[in-house]
């Protein structure tokens, strides 16, 4: 007969090994155990259940059903609710009169679901169907003693109070655990505004102490040059090099005031583009090579890739001369590589990119990323620089940490 409920259909459409892997362990354990036992009954006391004679291997095709039908309890309770009680019809219909141990562990395992799955009202109702059902002996086709019909009452009844209270826990838990992960990004938002306020402070006092104490010393600069006819060279740098400094805590201090999530934006490898195309506005031979699918990359690890290209292509306008400058880069399924070439020639003059940071820098900033890097004069003339850094999501996972 064909099954018209969710279950059944479920198990026609999907092999039954690929619902296994998703049913709990101590599911698979309790069905496998109801069908042990049911096998064990089939072999040992079938003839005391009014069987005529023992074994009875007809039971151990209806053990390994229920055996079944409870490994898959939790995703079709209701179903698996009607179709053990038409089972429990079923076996009285053979003229057994007594329940297996193995059958009543069984409904009660079941009704204990329909506590525990359900919602309240809906599980309120199907459990007293349930009980109804077999207090009024329509599953025993018989009426059933005053006494008997308050133990089912009971054993039933408590089975599903049960399977209530582990929902009630398992709610409890989950508001809980809600509760805590609020607690802890209020936590953080909290944190973080004080991290903000913070950050407020030192930008007031650095403009009140600092950026005053530098504008004082500029000022004073200014007046003693002007005294001593305007042609002093020291003062003139100690002026231009406090109005860097006044500019530079400007925009450090517009920067703290900021919120966390709108600081300045860090270069990456898009803004190359840029750089190359305004380095070749000047006269200068530049090539950008982009090779592969471009991917976006940890903030850190772009940041660390464009001031390598950055720091090689400043040292190739340095000494390149009027030779042509190659930049490629070359974007791998598990790497990006960074190169620059250049003719040699000497001359040429600094482009102002400089970060400071040289051939040692570089080295550092490919070897924090677990990457490789290589620069050195080439055999036909100039000079190559190259890197080598890894975008596996270990990377990512290190560089968010």
């Amino acid at each position: 007969m064909a099954v018209p409920f969710p279950l059944a259909r479920h198990l026609r459409t999907v092999p039954i090994s690929r619902h296994l892997r998703t049913v709990p362990r101590p599911d698979l354990l309790i069905g496998c155990a109801i069908v042990a036992l049911g096998t064990l009954e089939a072999f040992t006391v079938a003839t005391e259940y009014g069987a005529t004679e023992t074994p009875e291997l007809w039971w151990i095709g209806q053990a390994l059903v229920t055996g079944v039908l409870v490994w898959f309890r939790r995703k079709a309770p209701v179903a698996t609710f009607i179709l053990m009680i038409l089972a429990q019809y079923a076996w009285h219909r053979q003229g057994y009169e007594q329940c297996q141990v193995w059958q009543l562990a069984s409904l009660l395992i079941v009704f204990h679901t329909v506590g525990a799955e359900l919602p309240f009202k809906p599980g309120l109702a199907w459990g007293v169907a349930g009980v109804l059902v077999f207090d009024s002996g329509a599953v025993d086709h018989r009426w059933l003693p005053f006494e008997e019909a308050i133990f089912l009452t009971v054993v039933f009844g408590a089975a599903y109070l049960t399977g209530l209270a582990v929902r009630a826990y398992a709610e409890r838990a989950r508001r809980l655990a809600e509760h805590a992960v609020q607690v802890e990004r209020d936590r953080e938002r909290q944190a973080a505004q004080a991290v903000a306020d913070e950050r407020v402070r030192i930008a007031r006092e650095l403009h009140d102490v600092v950026a005053h104490s530098v504008s004082m010393m500029v000022m004073q600069a200014g007046v003693l040059r002007r005294t001593q006819g305007g042609e002093n060279e020291a003062l003139l740098g100690i002026e231009r090099m406090g109005r860097e400094a006044v500019e530079e805590l400007r925009v450090m201090l517009g920067a703290l005031r900021m919120p966390l999530d709108e600081a300045i934006p860090q270069p990456g490898l898009e803004q190359l583009t840029g750089t190359v195309s305004m380095l070749v506005s000047s006269g200068l031979r530049i090539g950008l090579d982009v090779r592969g699918e471009p991917v976006r990359l940890a903030p850190g690890l772009d940041l660390s890739a464009y001031r390598i290209v950055q720091e090689a292509l400043t040292n190739a306008v340095k000494h390149a001369g009027e030779s042509e400058i190659r930049i490629t880069i070359s974007y791998h399924s598990d790497s990006v590589e960074l190169e620059v070439l250049d003719g040699g020639g000497g001359g040429g003059a600094s482009s102002g990119l400089s970060t400071g940071n040289g051939l040692i820098g570089m080295r550092e900033r490919a070897a924090l990323f677990g990457g490789r890097f290589e620069a050195g004069p080439r055999p036909e003339g100039g000079f190559r620089v190259h890197a080598s850094l890894p975008i596996s999501q270990e990377v990512f996972a290190s560089e968010r940490g």
